[in-house]
């Protein structure tokens, strides 16, 4: 409850509140000391430092987040990798924090950027984390990289999507959603049994 109210107080002044956000992963870390709370309060200060750090980037209206995220990424990676030794470690305690400091401030980046540069290597690296993730059967990489993969696609096709639907007629973009619900009407069944089969192999990998 302080935690919370601390944050609340420091909403409207980014410094504070990445200070506080640190303080609270910290915290949050101690707490994971204990075994019986070991799993949710590590998770929570993982997402908690992050935070503070995305939202300090923010406060120096940082361009270029890759220098400062970079170095923070490759050590955090590198000691998660250590801990993967340990068979109950997940992908998400090992690589998650490390991949997610990178990977968000750099998609958003992507979506204030009108250049090619950052939209090309940040897909070519993410697309290279997707496909590690599905060799080594790791769900961290795997989801974040494709995550992220669409997303920067997402953002580089939009608008070119958007001129075609503005050349087309006006029943053309109705009439192929409703082309589209009935393809996948006629398919659900298959396409039922698929999303199941996927979620198990996801649901299999560490």
């Amino acid at each position: 409850a302080v935690a919370a109210a601390a944050v609340a107080l420091t909403v409207a002044e980014p410094v504070a509140l990445s200070l506080a956000l640190a303080l609270c992963g910290v915290a949050a870390g101690g707490v994971a000391l204990r075994a019986e709370r070991r799993p949710v309060a590590a998770y929570a200060g993982g997402v908690l430092l992050v935070l503070a750090w995305w939202v300090r980037l923010g406060s120096w209206e940082v361009t270029s987040p890759e220098a400062y995220t970079l170095p923070v990424t490759i050590p955090a990676l590198a000691v998660g990798h250590l801990h993967r030794i340990r068979p109950e470690v997940s992908s998400w305690a090992a690589y998650g924090p490390g991949l997610a400091t990178t990977l968000v401030p750099s998609l958003v980046a992507v979506w204030l950027d009108t250049h090619w540069l950052r939209p090309l290597l940040l897909g070519t690296a993410a697309l290279a984390l997707t496909v590690l993730g599905a060799r080594s059967r790791l769900k961290a990489p795997l989801l974040l990289g494709g995550g992220t993969a669409a997303l920067v696609a997402v953002h580089e096709l939009a608008p070119y999507v958007v001129q075609v639907a503005g050349l087309l007629p006006r029943w053309a973009p109705p009439a192929a959603a409703g082309v589209l619900l009935l393809a996948l009407g006629a398919t659900y069944e298959r396409r039922l049994r698929d999303a199941r089969r996927l979620r198990r192999a996801v649901g299999r990998m560490r």
